[in-house]
């Protein structure tokens, strides 16, 4: 019997092994795991009976703290990530020593958002690509060092193929590239005003860094969609965007890359571009090969509240009548899920254009009528009304006059004048970190609800003003920083005043021309602008004529539209909290095979409410889970620095630890050596959560 329990023992520790060093199971190899974004892992070491067992494997500091997104992906027991400065490096993925580092050598510090790195390999030669500001940058993934023989000595412009207006604009990339045989399908970040790139998709070739194929989402005369915009809008004056900034999924077997793309621009006023506006807002599928289209759908016609698809789709099979599908679904801000057949984008389940308000801005057509899936029904909550204001304020009656004199007639409601409720909020709903879907077609889904209030005002523009800088201030910044420069943590944007207590002029000008996290570079101020902008926010003396200039009046220009908003503003209480009552974040498992929810839980909490006495809140969240065969589901995304795993058949909460900081990124697992790590990214600074600068990895103990 002793022999018999020893040899079973023995079985059984070399199946564990057998199954963490599977070639299919023990990598992360790309962007959310895998071709189909579905954050699925079929490692099962770490299980709902073991998890609470989680202890810190190792941390490595890359000692530049700030906002980090990075997924990190993981091959041949190496992990590859990226720095809150847009630093790649290597590390050993069982030790987290530091293998190779590409440090920036030219003296400046860009300080864009990265969500992580691609991989590519022939044989002996294996690529790291990755983004900083407009580049595409190819690096040996063994040492770190440039390619030189890709593209223009290891780099290739992301303007490429975007034209000739694009050359002085805003395009980054802050998602990973999409890989197919030897191409790379970029997403690419552009402006969301009136001077934006046009955001048309773009393949370059892996090994040579050559522009392969371009798909032109904003359509040229006698191709389809041309109809859908003004006659001239593929000219990229007034108009642009339309961009894939979310990043993309692949059949490989089937040739066909999905492609989620962004709101056409100037976001919140579309007076300049009446119509439906294909290919904006859209899904596309696309021949991966050559850039053509196989099909596409449209979520919202001519967009004018930023409802573009925050984040790739997934690629799943489901039982629909009883016939096994293969799928791609896509989860939306507004809370919604679309799920179609994925050669011939018919949709699975039933979807009605239902009648939405009309804007009452002079020159703005709203459409009149925008999508709904029968099922699922939203994971965010569409309607608001007096009884949901928050029961915890003590400003109670000031948020219901607020909320009575605004508009508020569900998830589409325009913006006016009076001021708009936008719900759910222009963070979602859904945000970029995405759903997981297990293989039995379940998505889990993380969702925020946090109401926005926001108007739209006709620009005014003074002749001559006495301080240049505090109106190129007014144009281009107050909506974020507010007109007082105070900020607003709450919505992620920092407070201006006494900036020179904090940071040298140098680096505000640097962050000024090249951005900073989700902040876009202001390619189009001139030198002089800058100078007069820097002068207002230090607070200089204003000089006698010299120092005067003619007001900078772009209103009867091209590239200046006739409204702006009036703040990126959350409708929240004097305390910070939402205005609207609980919950303000949720979790969500959705079976795609019915379109019926299996659970859904709050997700997050408010722990100076909860010492009140209150229940649990929810909380917003940016980033999004990870899910195991061993049944765990993993998540952080919160302002609290908690890390959490819950159970997936049931939504039970089964262990949680406290971060070294915010970790608002999407986790990835791996194993090495026969052991399983789970590790994240922390760095904070969303919400108005610390900064961090480190990742941590956690393992099961010998």
């Amino acid at each position: 019997m002793k022999h018999l329990l020893l040899f079973t023992c023995i079985v059984l520790l070399w199946l564990s092994i057998f199954r963490c060093n599977s070639s299919s199971n023990n990598e992360w190899r790309e962007y959310l795991g895998g071709p189909d974004r579905n954050h699925y892992s079929a490692l099962d070491q770490i299980n709902t009976e073991n998890v609470n067992k989680l202890q810190v494997a190792w941390e490595y500091h890359t000692q530049d703290s700030g906002q980090i997104q990075c997924n990190p992906i993981i091959v041949d027991g190496i992990l590859y990530g990226m720095t809150a400065t847009v630093q790649p490096f290597a590390l050993n993925a069982r030790t987290g020593e530091e293998i190779w580092r590409m440090k920036d050598t030219t003296g400046t510090t860009w300080y864009g958002t990265s969500r992580g790195v691609s991989y590519w390999e022939d044989k002996d030669d294996q690529r790291i690509l990755f983004t900083k500001e407009s580049w595409l940058y190819a690096l040996n993934a063994k040492t770190g060092k440039v390619i030189n023989s890709f593209g223009d000595g290891g780099r290739v412009s992301l303007r490429t193929g975007l034209g000739e207006m694009a050359e002085d604009k805003f395009v980054i990339s802050n998602t990973p590239g999409t890989v197919y045989q030897d191409l790379i399908i970029m997403p690419i970040r552009v402006s969301e005003d009136s001077d934006a790139a046009l955001g048309h998709i773009q393949a370059f070739n892996v090994r040579t860094g050559k522009l392969e194929w371009i798909f032109k989402t904003i359509p040229e005369p006698g191709t389809h969609g041309y109809n859908t915009w003004p006659k001239e809008a593929y000219k990229n004056i007034d108009i642009g965007g339309a961009n894939n900034w979310a990043g993309m999924a692949i059949d490989r077997e089937r040739g066909i890359v999905y492609v989620p793309t962004g709101s056409a621009a100037f976001d919140y006023y579309g007076g300049k571009r009446l119509g439906a506006n294909l290919f904006a807002n859209c899904l596309l599928a696309l021949d991966v090969k050559t850039g053509e289209r196989k099909w596409h759908y449209q979520f919202v016609h001519h967009d004018i509240l930023d409802r573009d698809p925050p984040a790739p789709p997934n690629l799943l099979t489901v039982t629909h009548n009883g016939k096994k599908i293969d799928a791609v679904a896509q989860v939306t801000k507004q809370g919604y899920v679309f799920v179609f057949n994925r050669e011939t984008g018919e949709a699975l389940f039933p979807i009605e254009e239902v009648p939405v308000p009309q804007s009452d801005i002079p020159g703005e057509q709203a459409w009149p009528t925008q999508p709904k899936p029968v099922k699922p029904l939203s994971f965010s909550r569409q309607n608001l009304t007096e009884e949901e204001i928050n029961p915890y304020a003590d400003n109670k009656q000031e948020l219901l006059e607020k909320f009575r004199n605004s508009r508020n007639e569900g998830p589409f409601t325009p913006l006016s004048r009076a001021g708009t409720i936008i719900f759910p909020g222009l963070d979602g709903g859904a945000e970029w970190g995405g759903a997981a879907v297990d293989p039995n077609g379940i998505m889990y889904i993380n969702s925020s609800e946090m109401p926005w209030l926001i108007s739209l005002n006709e620009k005014t523009v003074s002749k001559e003003v006495i301080n240049p800088g505090e109106q190129i201030y007014a144009a281009n910044c107050s909506s974020c920083h507010g007109s007082e420069r105070k900020g607003n943590a709450a919505s992620g944007f920092p407070s201006l005043v006494d900036l020179n207590n904090r940071h040298q002029r140098e680096h505000v000008l640097d962050v000024i021309t090249k951005g900073k996290g989700m902040m876009p570079a202001f390619k189009k101020l001139s030198v002089t602008e800058k100078k007069f902008l820097i002068a207002f926010l230090y607070g200089d003396p204003i000089g006698e004529e010299g120092d005067k200039m003619e007001a900078i009046d772009r209103s009867s220009t091209s590239a200046e539209v006739s409204y702006k908003i009036s703040g990126f503003t959350k409708f929240l209480d004097n305390k910070g909290y939402p205005a609207i009552s609980p919950p303000w974040g949720t979790l969500n498992a959705i079976d795609l095979n019915t379109g019926e929810y299996l659970w859904k839980k709050i997700f997050g909490e408010s722990p100076e409410l909860q010492k009140q006495g209150a229940p649990q809140t929810g909380s917003e969240s940016y980033g999004g889970p990870v899910i195991t065969a061993g049944g765990v589901l993993f998540i952080a995304g919160t302002k609290d620095k908690k890390f959490r795993a819950y159970n997936m058949k049931t939504g039970d909460l089964i262990w949680e630890t406290v971060l070294p900081a915010a970790g608002f990124a999407t986790p990835s697992t791996y194993a090495v050596n026969g052991k399983q790590y789970i590790v994240i990214a922390c760095g904070g600074t969303k919400l108005g959560a610390t900064k961090g600068e480190s990742y941590v990895a956690f393992s099961l103990p010998d």
